[in-house]
């Protein structure tokens, strides 16, 4: 098993080096006209950029002091994010290429002007002495014609085409990397989405429950970015606070004081929170009391009854590897299937025992929406919905796009939110 884990790592590697030195290529070598200060300087960045993209990853994974995972993650990340942008640009610019070498050639082909004619009356200009004809070699192939040597494999013309099109692909790959960088950072903003329930009697009729999910606190993203989502949560005045798991990626003693600003969060009736797959890489269990003792209430597979309606949560999937996995029977088996019921599940893929356990609502994130184009085609492949409302059955499932981000501090196509879902009886 272990050597199939090596083996693995070992291609993932040489791919990513692979595509790098594609880029490289396309970027630095093609745009300089021969080895100096510049490819040099391009050379080293496509170098380090990797390295520290790698090293961003095994630190914040093996736990590495977390001076040195702050020191590593914002170049580490930030590359990441940029080495994709940088080879889907170039990849886009492959096919300008072909059109900016013709363009260039016809403009090279271009006849002399035509002489102006000289009006009448006018004397004309004396013409210049014949020079007198070159001997002309006895054998030998003819002279390259002027047309050839200026056609598609000229190295000016082919240094120009390279320059004009990898100026392109980086300039839109750091503005895209840099607008995506900005939008994370910003904060979360708010979407409202209204869920009608058949169960859901008329006196619970506008109950609001703000849903976040996949804050991701991290080396990057500390307690500025904290403070800021659960100001843009009280400012909602909701009934209701869902905290729908991946709250960090660290451990309680690095990220415990980041996390602080959750015990501000305030809503009529409490706030909840379930586990994500994140969690179980930093201690779960650790950041279940944490959370506790900064007054948000864990639902361990558990359920509670509220004005209405019964709000149930199960862990994520990925606690079955420590043994506590979701348990759907426990957190739903002895309910009175007369009430509408929440549930709160981290992942989209819970909702197919969701539905098989009669809930009439589920809130998940988990997906990021993609996070980075084209990251939404493999988030569809991966889960039932990405992001946005559906419904299985009799059962509706609500999808997060989350308030943070996993790795890159960046999101391009799939902005941060933060959901007020707004629950309607049709009593009402």
């Amino acid at each position: 098993m272990v050597i199939v884990l090596v083996l693995v790592a070992l291609a993932v590697l040489a791919v990513v080096a692979g595509l790098h030195w594609y880029v490289w290529r396309r970027l630095v070598r093609d745009t300089t006209a021969a080895p100096g200060r510049a490819r040099r300087a391009g050379t080293a960045v496509f170098v380090a950029g990797p390295v520290l993209m790698v090293a961003a990853l095994v630190a914040e994974r093996s736990g590495a002091p977390f001076w040195l995972q702050r020191t590593l993650a914002w170049p580490g990340f930030l590359w990441m994010a940029l080495a994709l942008y940088l080879l889907i640009a170039v990849v886009a610019g492959e096919a300008v290429r072909p059109l900016l070498r013709r363009l260039t050639r016809r403009r090279a082909a271009r006849p002399a002007p035509v002489p102006v004619a000289v009006p009448a009356g006018t004397a004309p200009a004396p013409e210049p002495p014949e020079a007198a004809p070159e001997p002309r070699p006895e054998a030998g192939p003819e002279p390259e014609s002027e047309s050839a040597a200026s056609g598609p494999q000229d190295p000016s013309r082919r240094l120009f085409v390279s320059r004009v099109v990898g100026g392109a692909a980086a300039t839109a790959a750091v503005a895209t990397v840099g607008y995506g960088t900005y939008g994370v950072l910003r904060g979360p903003q708010v979407k409202r989405v209204t869920v009608p329930l058949a169960k859901l009697p008329r006196s619970a009729h506008g109950f609001r429950i703000a849903v976040v999910s996949d804050i991701h606190l991290s080396p990057v993203l500390g307690r500025g970015f904290a403070q800021r989502v659960v100001d843009t949560i009280n400012a909602t005045q909701p009934d209701l606070i869902a905290v729908v798991g991946d709250l960090v990626d660290g451990s309680v003693p690095d990220l415990g004081p980041a996390a602080a600003p959750l015990a501000q969060l305030s809503a009529r009736h409490g706030t909840y929170f379930v586990t994500g797959n994140h969690e179980y890489f930093s201690g779960a269990e650790q950041w279940v009391e944490e959370v506790r003792r900064l007054g948000l209430r864990p639902l361990e597979n558990a359920r509670t009854e509220l004005p209405g309606f019964d709000l149930a949560g199960v862990n994520d999937v990925q606690g079955e590897s420590e043994g506590q996995g979701p348990d759907f029977g426990r957190a739903l088996g002895d309910r009175d299937p007369a009430r509408a019921c929440v549930l709160l599940a981290h992942q989209p893929v819970q909702i197919h025992e969701a539905v098989r356990h009669g809930v009439d609502l589920q809130l998940s994130g988990h997906t990021h929406g993609g996070q980075l184009w084209p990251g939404s085609l493999v988030a569809a492949a991966a889960n039932p919905t990405v992001a946005g409302l559906e419904r299985y059955g009799d059962t509706q499932l609500y999808v997060s796009r989350g308030a943070g981000a996993w790795g890159p501090p960046t999101r391009v196509g799939a902005p941060s939110d933060i959901t007020v879902v707004e629950l309607a009886s049709r009593q009402a």
